[in-house]
């Protein structure tokens, strides 16, 4: 399911999956860490791309730099922003209008990095942003986030660590905590799309 696209990051090539739905609005789904094993074929990141789906979103999913079939190596989060600008601007050259941004782990943490930059999107998403495990202390503001969730469970996204932050950037998103959820989402897919499916209603 999906078209296989290739997406054009100066001279570094991003393999990506696009399922495609309404040219209204679409949403990038970011993947966790590359080099614990992360990339766009990932449990949590397929959940969070069918959530969007049966909600009318076109899903892309891509791999960032070095990882998989993507080429270049991997840049310890600096030329990942620029893939997720690349990913951006291709959806909106290829005519999509209202862009969504929801990342999962370092896929969250690599869209906190571009939104705090300053980006054109409609609404921003964390699961599980590793708060415990990379410094989210230099991401000063978070615009646009309407929805943040971590396990309950979880020792990479604890739930304090993360409310701290939600009070630091001065922001009053939906913040959803799953019962008995570790950072893996072990169990808990099926809760984690019902919330999403939820907040996209």
């Amino acid at each position: 399911m999906g078209s296989h696209i290739i997406i054009e990051c100066n001279n570094i090539k991003l393999e990506g999956v696009l399922n495609k739905n309404s040219k209204e609005k679409a949403v990038i789904i970011c993947h966790p860490h590359p080099l614990y094993g992360g990339n766009m074929d990932n449990p949590v990141v397929m959940t969070i791309a069918d959530s969007f789906f049966e909600k009318g979103f076109t899903t892309l999913r891509f791999n960032f730099r070095g990882t998989c079939n993507s080429t270049g190596m991997f840049d310890n989060g600096n030329g990942e922003q620029e893939d997720i600008r690349a990913a951006m601007s291709w959806l909106t050259e290829n005519g999509y209008k209202k862009i969504h941004l929801a990342g999962y782990s370092f896929g969250a943490r690599m869209n906190a990095s571009v939104v705090s930059k300053g980006c054109e999107i409609q609404d921003h998403i964390m699961v599980s942003p590793p708060v415990g495990f990379i410094s989210f202390d230099d991401i000063k503001k978070m615009p646009s986030t309407g929805l943040i969730v971590t396990g309950a469970n979880d020792d990479i996204a604890p739930k304090d660590l993360v409310q701290g932050h939600i009070n630091r950037w001065k922001i009053v998103p939906k913040y959803e905590i799953i019962k008995d959820c570790d950072h893996f989402y072990s169990g808990c897919l099926g809760s984690l799309k019902t919330l999403l499916t939820n907040y996209l209603s």
